[in-house]
Parts: C-alpha cells; structure tokens; sequence
C-alpha cells in the first residue's frame, strides 16, 4: 500500500534513499545495459532494483519529491555517446530531450546538463548515494541527478 503524495512507482527503499540524501549527494538513474552491480560493489553505492520502470517515469516521480541542485553549474549529467557512435555519425540520443522536457517542467525553469565520458560516468556513479537499475532500454539512458535544497 502506498502513500498519499507519493508516486506508486518510488519504492520504500528508494523513498529511503531520496530522504537520506543531503545537499549535493547524487543518484544514477541506470538504464537497463548498464553495469549496476559491480559500479555499486566498486565504490559502494546503494543497488536499487526498478526492473521493468523506464527513466522517464521514475525521474517524473523523483522529481516531484527531489529539488535540483542551484548552487552548480548543471546538477544533471548524462552519458555521454562514446567516440565510435560520435563518428559514426549517431545524433544525440532522443531521451535526452524528453529528460530535459521533465527536468524543465518539474523545476519551472531550463535544468543545465552536462554529458559525461562514459569511464568518467562509471567513476560518478561509484561515489553516488544509489544506483537505480531500471527496465530502460533507450541508448545512452543513464542519468545522474544531483540533490539541492528546500527553501
């Protein structure tokens, strides 16, 4: 059984994470090719098992629970494509624009992002709060959201 305000989507353990987290502490929403289980016994952060949830779903929940950081440049990062997909001429993956349109939407105003190398994104994800493994089956899904402050 849920809870009035909350999103059936946001599970106990990740309503557990999101209360937990402070100020600039991150979270990685994973899409469903990445290596969530040895990024998280890498660096220690938390697994979470959202099987069968797209990103846009939990990031539209998360982020009615979730302010933004506003104290950095882009309290967003993507994945960025690796060289091989750069050069063989793949456009930017379409799930970023349908991110950016949540983002936007739940914060009232244009979220920075930032793409990062892929090595860079395992090594960000490794020091986040959570990794959420997720159903997501776009390329190049993953996504890191940095925690900011109610005021």
């Amino acid at each position: 059984m849920g809870l009035k305000g909350i999103p059936d989507i946001i599970s106990p353990e990740l309503l557990y994470v999101l209360h937990s987290m402070g100020h600039g502490d991150t979270i990685v929403l994973a899409d469903a090719n990445f290596p969530v289980s040895s990024v998280c016994k890498a660096g220690g952060a938390k697994e979470i098992r959202a099987d069968g949830h797209d990103i846009p779903s939990l990031l539209e929940a998360i982020m009615k629970l979730m302010p933004l950081d506003t104290y950095v440049y882009a309290p967003v990062a993507y994945m960025d494509l690796v060289n091989m997909d750069k050069n063989n001429g793949m456009p930017e993956p379409p799930i970023w624009a349908t991110y950016q349109r949540i983002l936007d939407e739940a914060e009232g105003k244009e979220v920075k992002t930032l793409q990062i190398e892929r090595f860079q994104f395992y090594e960000q994800a490794q020091k986040s709060c959570a990794v959420v493994a997720t159903g997501e089956k776009a390329l190049y899904g993953n996504i890191i959201l940095k925690k900011g402050v109610f005021s």
